[in-house]
Parts: C-alpha cells; sequence; structure tokens
C-alpha cells in the first residue's frame, strides 16, 4: 500500500511513518509530496492539512496514527 506524507523530515512525520511500517502496514511504501494536490491516487495521506491521519484539536499525527490502529 501506498502512503503520502510531505517532503522534509520532522519527527511527526517520521513517527507516523514508523507506526505504520511496524503495526499497519509491514510491506507501506512512502511518497513524500511538496503539494497536497500531488498524493496519488490510492495513496493513503498522513501529517497533512485536512486529512483523517492528520492533527486534530490537541491531538498531533501520530497520535490520530495511533487512534487508527486500533
Amino acid at each position: 500500500m501506498k502512503w503520502a506524507t510531505r517532503a522534509g523530515i520532522h519527527i511527526d512525520r517520521a513517527a507516523c511513518a514508523w507506526l505504520i511500517r511496524r503495526h499497519v502496514d509491514k510491506e507501506a511504501a512512502f511518497v513524500f509530496v511538496t503539494d497536497p494536490a500531488q498524493v496519488p491516487a490510492g495513496a493513503t495521506p498522513f501529517d497533512m492539512r485536512g486529512v483523517e491521519l492528520g492533527h486534530h484539536g490537541g491531538d498531533c499525527s501520530s497520535m490520530s496514527c495511533c487512534a487508527g490502529c486500533r
């Protein structure tokens, strides 16, 4: 499965990628984009504005990823 996030390393993005690979999708392939409009069809976006696996209220993206793993 493909997963997409913003380009550039950040602790929350790295934590999400680790959680996804370790607990959700052992065969995960990651795509890094500079614009959310560049997310490939079929890829699940994370740590971007307006996506399910992003910041919500006081929760960071990695917390959303954890909640999605339950």
